[in-house]
C-alpha cells in the first residue's frame, strides 16, 4: 500500500484500474478544448477589425458572417470536446469511488468486530462515504478544469502577446499576482488547517450519530441537548476550526478576488496613463487591440477561479486519502493456517488482559475463568468494570494482548472465523433489524432455513403477538409504510434469529435493557427457551434476572472480585450483597417515599 506522500493524482489512478486510460484521456481532451475555446476570440477580433476599418460605412464590411459562423463552429466544437472529457472523467471517477469504498468495506470486514465500537460508526460512515465522494468530485470535475486552466493561460499568452505585447503584459500582471496569492493559500500550514477542519467535522458527525441514538433517553428524562456534553463540545470544536479556517483565508481570498477581477481596470487605467486615449492619440489598431483585450481578459478571471477551486479540492483529496489509508492501515485479525476445532462448548480464560487503544489502563486484567459446557454464568458489577469487554473477547471481537481464550479446548485465535461465528451467538442490548421482511431478518441466522422453521423460531421467541398485529405478518417489511417495532419487540425478533442459528454458546449483553415490563417478561421467557442446553454468559444490571445462574462473577475495575451462586454471594457479603440491597431498594421505591 502506497502512502499519501505520493501525488494525489497518482493515488487516484491506482484505484482507477483499467479506467486509468479514460482519466488520462479526459485530461488530454480538456487540454485541447481549452485551445479550441480561444479560437472564437480570434474570429471576434477579425470581426472588430473589419468593422473599424470601414466605419462608419459598415455595409462595406466583408466576411462578417463567415467569421461569425467560424466562431460559433469552434465554440460548439470546444464544448463537444469538453463534454467528451467529462464523460471520460466521470466514468473513471465513479470507478475510483466504487473501488475505494469496496476496498475499505472489504478491509473493515476483516477487522476485529470491536473496531466499529472503538472508532464510532458515525466516523467510519463519514470516511467511507464522504472521503470517497470527495475524490469523485475532484477527478470528475476539478482535474479536467485544472487542465483547462493550465492550457488557457498558454493560449492567452500567445493571443495577448501577438496582438499588442504591451497590453498583453499588462493583462498578465493579475495572473502573476493571483498565482503568488494562491501559493499562500495552498501551503503546508493551510493543509494542516484543512486536516483540523475535517477532524472536527468527522468528530461532530460521529457524536451526532450517538446523540440521535440517545434521543429516547433525552425525551424520557426531559434532558436538553446540552446534557450531551461530548456532542456539544464537538459542535464548539467544529465552530472553532471553521471560523479559524475562514479567518485565515479572508485576506488572501480578498486579494485574489481583487487581483483576478482587476484586469479590465488595469487596462483602462494604464491606457489613460500612457495618454493614448486622453490625448486623442489612439489609432484604429490600438483601439482594436484594446477592445479585443477587454473582451478576452474576463477568461483570466474564470481560469484563476477554476485553479483556485482545484487547489482547494486537492487539499481535500489529500486529507481524504489520508483518512482512507488510516482505515486500510488497521491490522486485520490474524487467521491461522492450522485451524483447531472446539470439542465442546466449554470456555476457558487464562490470564486474559486487554487494553483499548489510547487508554493507559487495562479494561480487563489477568482474568482467569473456566466455564463448563452447558453452564450459565452471569457477569455483574459497576459500569465500566469490564463485563462487555470480557464477553466481546470471548466472541473474538478483539484479541487480548496477554493470555489466551479457549472454546472447547481450542484457542479462539486458531478457530476459523466462520466456525467461531457458528459456535458463538451474541444478543446485544440494542439489537438491530434491517429494513427487510421479518422472514429475511430472522433467516439471517440460517440462510438455509425454511419458512416453517422461521415461523417455529418466532413462536419459541414469543413473537406470535407481533406477527398478529402486522399487516403482512412474517412478510412485513420493517420500516415500510410506518411499520416499526418497539425495543422489546425488536429484541424478540433478534432472539428468534439466534434461535434459528442454534449456536452452542450464547452471550447476552444487557439484552432486556430497553424492554418494557410486558416485553421483558416475554423476552425472559424467550431466553429461557433459547438457553436450554447451551453455555450462557449473561451481562445484566437487573440482578433479578441472574439469580438462577449457576455462577455469578462480579467484575470491578477489570478484575473478578467475587464468584459464586446468588445465595453464596449474599452470605459472603461484599460488593454483590451491596448491589443486591440497592437493587431491591430501587424496585420497591414509590413516589412519596
Amino acid at each position: 500500500m502506497k502512502q499519501t506522500k505520493d501525488k494525489p493524482t497518482d493515488r487516484l489512478l491506482e484505484y482507477a484500474g483499467s479506467y486509468k486510460n479514460l482519466a488520462i484521456a479526459s485530461w488530454g481532451l480538456a487540454f485541447i478544448s481549452a485551445f479550441l475555446a480561444l479560437v472564437p476570440f480570434y474570429y471576434i477580433w477579425k470581426i472588430i477589425r473589419d468593422v473599424i476599418r470601414v466605419a462608419p460605412e459598415y455595409s462595406r464590411a466583408q466576411n462578417l458572417s463567415t467569421y461569425g459562423w467560424c466562431a460559433v463552429g469552434f465554440a460548439v466544437l470546444a464544448m463537444l470536446v469538453y463534454m467528451g472529457a467529462l464523460v471520460c472523467s466521470h466514468l473513471a471517477a465513479f470507478r475510483v469511488q466504487a473501488e475505494m469504498r469496496s476496498r475499505m468495506m472489504k478491509h473493515i470486514m476483516t477487522l476485529p468486530m470491536g473496531f466499529m465500537d472503538e472508532e464510532g460508526s458515525g466516523r467510519i460512515r463519514k470516511i467511507v462515504d464522504e472521503s470517497s465522494a470527495a475524490t469523485e468530485t475532484y477527478l470528475a470535475h476539478q482535474l479536467p478544469d485544472k487542465w483547462v486552466a493550465t492550457a488557457t493561460p498558454i493560449g492567452l499568452i500567445i493571443l495577448l502577446l501577438v496582438f499588442d505585447w504591451r497590453l498583453g503584459l499588462l493583462s498578465l500582471i493579475p495572473v502573476g499576482l493571483g498565482f503568488l496569492i494562491m501559493n499562500t493559500m495552498m501551503g503546508a500550514r493551510m493543509q494542516e488547517k484543512m486536516g483540523e477542519y475535517q477532524n472536527a467535522l468527522e468528530e461532530m458527525s460521529s457524536e451526532a450519530v450517538e446523540y440521535v441514538r440517545g434521543i429516547p433517553v433525552v425525551k424520557t428524562f426531559g434532558q436538553s441537548v446540552f446534557s450531551f456534553k461530548r456532542f456539544r463540545e464537538s459542535i464548539k470544536k467544529y465552530e472553532k476550526w471553521t471560523i479559524s479556517y475562514t479567518k485565515d483565508l479572508r485576506m488572501p481570498m480578498t486579494l485574489l478576488t481583487t487581483a483576478i477581477n482587476a484586469v479590465f481596470a488595469i487596462l483602462i487605467a494604464v491606457t489613460f496613463l500612457l495618454g493614448k486615449i486622453h490625448t486623442g492619440g489612439a489609432n484604429s489598431a490600438f483601439l482594436l487591440n484594446l477592445m479585443f483585450y477587454i473582451i478576452i481578459t474576463p477568461i483570466i478571471t474564470v481560469t484563476m477561479t477554476k485553479m483556485m477551486y482545484a487547489g482547494e479540492n486537492m487539499m481535500i483529496v489529500e486529507d481524504a486519502l489520508k483518512r482512507t489509508d488510516g482505515i486500510l492501515a488497521k491490522k486485520a485479525l490474524p487467521q491461522t493456517n492450522t485451524p483447531e476445532h472446539p470439542q465442546d462448548s466449554s470456555i476457558s480464560l487464562e490470564n486474559v488482559s486487554y487494553r483499548y487503544e489510547g487508554s493507559t489502563k487495562d479494561a480487563v486484567h489477568n482474568i482467569r475463568l473456566d466455564i463448563q459446557a452447558g453452564e450459565h454464568v452471569a457477569l455483574v458489577g459497576p459500569s465500566g468494570g469490564g463485563k462487555s469487554t470480557l464477553a466481546k473477547l470471548i466472541a473474538r471481537f478483539a484479541d487480548p494482548y496477554e493470555g489466551s481464550i479457549r472454546i472447547g479446548g481450542a484457542d479462539v485465535r486458531n478457530i476459523k472465523e466462520s466456525e467461531l461465528m457458528d459456535t458463538v451467538s451474541f444478543v446485544f442490548q440494542d439489537s438491530k433489524l434491517i429494513k427487510m421482511s421479518i422472514l429475511d431478518n430472522v433467516r439471517m441466522g440460517n440462510q438455509n432455513a425454511t419458512r416453517e422453521q422461521v415461523l417455529e423460531a418466532l413462536k419459541e421467541a414469543q413473537c406470535e403477538d407481533i406477527l398478529a398485529k402486522l399487516p403482512d405478518g412474517i412478510d412485513t417489511v420493517i420500516g415500510s409504510k410506518g411499520t416499526y417495532l418497539s425495543g422489546g419487540e425488536a429484541q424478540r425478533i433478534a432472539i428468534a434469529r439466534v434461535m434459528l442459528k442454534n449456536s452452542p454458546i450464547l452471550i447476552l449483553d444487557e439484552a432486556t435493557a430497553f424492554a418494557d415490563p410486558d416485553n421483558e417478561a416475554k423476552v425472559q421467557a424467550a431466553f429461557s427457551r433459547l438457553s436450554q442446553g447451551k453455555t450462557v454468559i449473561m451481562i445484566a444490571h437487573r440482578l433479578s434476572s441472574v439469580t438462577d445462574a449457576d455462577r455469578i462473577c462480579v467484575l470491578q475495575e477489570g478484575e473478578i472480585t467475587q464468584s459464586g451462586t446468588h445465595q453464596a454471594l449474599l452470605e459472603e457479603g461484599g460488593t454483590y450483597a451491596h448491589m443486591w440491597k440497592e437493587f431491591n431498594k430501587s424496585v420497591s421505591w414509590k413516589v412519596g417515599e
